[in-house]
């Protein structure tokens, strides 16, 4: 097969590992809670994964009850704690997305598809603060890279086939494949009533 013909697959492949890195954006769990001398929001991510990696994302945002940026030293810590069954409480301390302390971001555990209690702990120069939340987790939909790969392949296989037919006919005007040099079917036959 010649370059042209690989070239457009391969084009596939690379475009299929570059979607794999979205996966949807976070939302709001959380908005503009004034707990304490904090507003807080918080925003999640919450995807379930088996193996053990932090799937579950926050985001923390607080500000002071008056709107004003919270002092350097105000820190975040999520918890999160399965509801309706067994499970351990999981904690992190957040930390200061590009080093803005009104934006702090977390990531956990969340072994298991499900509600999970959220906990977010504020303290600070300004004194501690707490609110609560909930959140369903739930496992990422993307199909593994390999298995969008088995996927796409026969459709790949069909338009190389489709593609290799065109070269042929191209390249062999005049072969039997033209149809304007065929009989039609039928062209000679009279109907009999």
């Amino acid at each position: 097969m010649t370059t042209r013909t690989w070239l457009p697959a391969w084009a596939i492949v690379a475009s299929a590992t570059i979607l794999q890195a979205h996966d949807g954006p976070p939302f709001p769990i959380l908005s503009n809670l004034v707990a304490g001398p904090y507003q807080i929001s918080v925003w999640t991510d919450p995807d379930t994964t088996d193996d053990g990696t932090p799937g579950g994302q926050f985001w923390v945002r607080v500000h002071r009850a008056d709107g004003v940026d919270v002092p350097h030293g105000t820190r975040a810590t999520v918890a999160i704690r399965p509801m309706g069954g067994p499970g351990s409480v999981r904690t992190a301390s957040a930390s200061p997305v590009r080093g803005d302390v009104s934006n702090q971001f977390a990531a956990l555990v969340m072994d298991h598809e499900g509600r999970f209690a959220v906990l977010v702990d504020i303290d600070g120069p300004l004194g501690p603060a707490a609110i609560e939340g909930a959140v369903d987790a739930t496992y990422d939909l993307r199909p593994a890279p390999l298995l969008l790969l088995l996927y796409l392949a026969p459709f790949v296989m069909v338009g190389l086939l489709w593609g290799r037919l065109i070269v042929r006919r191209r390249a062999n005007p005049g072969r039997s494949g033209d149809r304007s040099t065929r009989p039609r079917m039928g062209a000679g036959l009279r109907m009999r009533a």
